[in-house]
């Protein structure tokens, strides 16, 4: 019988940790219902691709495209093409205006062509195969979802993660990068950046040293193994699902997507 490892990923980071200056946005429970509840119904409907999510969904489907059929970047009707394949007119309004703008930006201004690609990521391909990682004496699976990969002249392994709108950067996800790079690719040198596909932003190289990655390595064992005894005491004591993962009601409440299911929510704060 294959062993249960615990978890962590640059996702189950944010629920613990929230970027510096978006402390007052965090809740623990948010991250109970995300990792823990999220089979039941009401949740599970609740965590269905909302607009923003379906919008970087899209663009980064759009790009794999491109670059699947390259011809696209020297025809005319291109962005139309790829629009069609995307079947972008099923979309809502909202959607199909964003992504078509994202289209016509990347259609004159390809950042990815004529690099030399290892990786491209269409978005949906689900959870990529963990990471098995050990530190000290704990065993943990580590998942990183990376939306590309290029080599540079050097042979420098470049991973470039795609963001919309106004995403924030947060450096930590660069890091968690090189360290994925580190064990996929342990020979070769490797840095990140973030592309903002809306802006056509590209942002400053993420490189990081041995001790640097050692210690990000530390925190997804620490989050890891924290993450798994909080989901135990969850399922060995469900009345107490607000005890283990507390509740932070206040403005986080007005961007929490499980606010309509929340007894402790408390909508209309200012802010």
């Amino acid at each position: 019988m294959k062993k249960f490892l615990p978890f962590a990923s640059y996702n189950l980071l944010l629920l613990f940790q929230p970027p510096v200056g978006r402390e007052h946005f965090h809740c623990d429970m948010k991250r109970g219902f995300t990792k823990v509840r999220k089979e039941e119904p009401k949740v599970k409907a609740l965590l269905e691709d909302n607009t923003p999510q379906r919008i970087g969904l899209l663009a980064q489907k759009g790009v794999y495209e491109f670059h699947e059929h390259p011809e696209m970047f020297s025809r005319k009707d291109g962005v139309e093409q790829i629009a069609e394949i995307l079947q972008l007119n099923q979309e809502l309004a909202e959607v199909q205006q964003r992504v078509l703008n994202i289209l016509k930006n990347y259609h004159q201004h390809p950042f990815l062509l004529n690099k030399k690609i290892i990786q491209l990521s269409r978005g949906d391909e689900g959870f990529s195969e963990p990471i098995l990682m050990e530190i000290g004496d704990s065993k943990f699976n580590f998942y990183a979802a990376i939306d590309c990969i290029f080599q540079e002249s050097d042979d420098t392994l470049h991973i470039l993660d795609f963001k919309t709108g106004k995403s924030d950067i947060d450096r930590r996800q660069g890091y968690l990068y090189l360290l994925t790079a580190s064990y996929l690719y342990p020979q070769q040198k490797a840095v990140a950046s973030f592309y903002n596909l809306d802006t056509c932003e590209h942002s400053e190289l993420i490189r990081a040293d041995a001790y640097t990655l050692e210690a990000f390595a530390i925190e997804m064992k620490i989050i890891a193994k924290k993450h798994q005894e909080e989901k135990k005491s969850y399922y060995y004591y469900r009345q107490e699902f607000s005890t283990v993962f507390r509740p932070n009601p206040g403005i986080a409440c007005n961007y929490c997507p499980f606010k309509t299911i929340c007894k402790f929510s408390v909508s209309e704060v200012s802010v």
